[in-house]
């Protein structure tokens, strides 16, 4: 009798199966190169104002200034370069604002109490910081605004109060004017901070100024050179004689503020004074 080695027909011993890991590889974003453009812009105006800062501390006011302007031109071209590019994105609108901040808010109010006020010891240091908060103001009132999408089109024509970086070119007309020789702003600081709450509450307050949002993008061939021409007389004017152009255009703006506001009242009656005459039941009309 023969032993059956072959075990071939009994059953198998089931190995259990390993369970298999599936590394799942999140899906990264990309974003193109192009939305970070007007990013690197803000950024860059932003270290303007912060060297501008520095400057300040470092008592080189010129410096400060055309830091200053220099963020203020930055900032004044990238958003129509996020437009240009389509890169716009609520983050770049958040890091405009907090550049705005710093730019039109800090800096300015550092370089005139360096300049003057810090003679003033602590009533300058209000005067400064009356301006620093009035510029965070101005900016959350307008982004809160922006959000809201509210409003009818024809009051996009004007800001309500004098925009951060316009606010920031106007506080520094003491130190412009003094560069020309008028030297009662810093002989008499008391005139800066007084001069200094004033724009504070101009930017805070709610009197309309032009915005220029609806002047349009597209102008016809036979204006396109003499604008150039100007713009490029304006740029030369400014750089040869700086200090006097500053000072100049911060009259004109002054100038224009009742304007603004004549215009305004003209169009809010013209838009929203409008009243619906219905008769009653008597037939009178009210």
């Amino acid at each position: 009798m023969s032993l059956n080695l072959d075990d071939s027909n009994e059953p198998e011993l089931k190995q259990p199966k390993k369970k298999r890991r599936f590394l799942i590889r999140r899906r990264e974003r990309s974003i193109p190169l192009r939305a970070l453009v007007p990013n690197v812009i803000t950024l860059m105006a932003l270290s303007a104002g912060l060297t501008a800062i520095r400057m300040s501390i470092e008592g080189r006011p010129e410096l400060a200034i055309a830091l200053i302007l220099l963020a203020a031109f930055l900032d004044g071209i990238d958003g129509r370069v996020a437009r240009l590019l389509k890169a716009s994105s609520r983050f770049g609108a958040e890091l405009d604002s907090l550049a705005d901040f710093v730019n039109f808010g800090v800096a300015p109010a550092v370089l005139l109490f360096s300049w003057g006020l810090n003679d003033l010891k602590s009533v300058g240091w209000i005067a400064a910081l009356a301006f620093s908060v009035s510029a965070a103001l101005r900016l959350a009132r307008f982004n809160v605004a922006d959000l809201d999408g509210e409003g009818a089109k024809w009051k996009q024509r004007y800001f309500e109060g004098i925009p951060a970086p316009a606010g920031a070119l106007l506080v520094m007309l003491p130190l412009y004017l003094n560069q020309l020789g008028f030297t009662v702003f810093r002989e008499m600081p008391q005139i800066t901070a007084i001069y200094m709450v004033v724009m504070a509450c101009l930017m805070v307050s709610h009197l309309p100024t032009f915005s220029g949002k609806l002047l349009g993008h597209r102008i016809g061939m036979h204006y396109a050179m003499p604008i150039t021409v100007a713009a490029a007389l304006i740029a030369a004017v400014l750089l040869t004689y700086p200090y006097a152009t500053l000072s100049v255009i911060c009259g004109l703006y002054f100038a224009i503020l009742p304007i603004g506001y004549y215009f305004y009242q003209r169009d809010e009656k013209k838009y929203e004074g409008a009243v619906v005459e219905e008769p009653d039941e008597d037939g009178a009309v009210h």
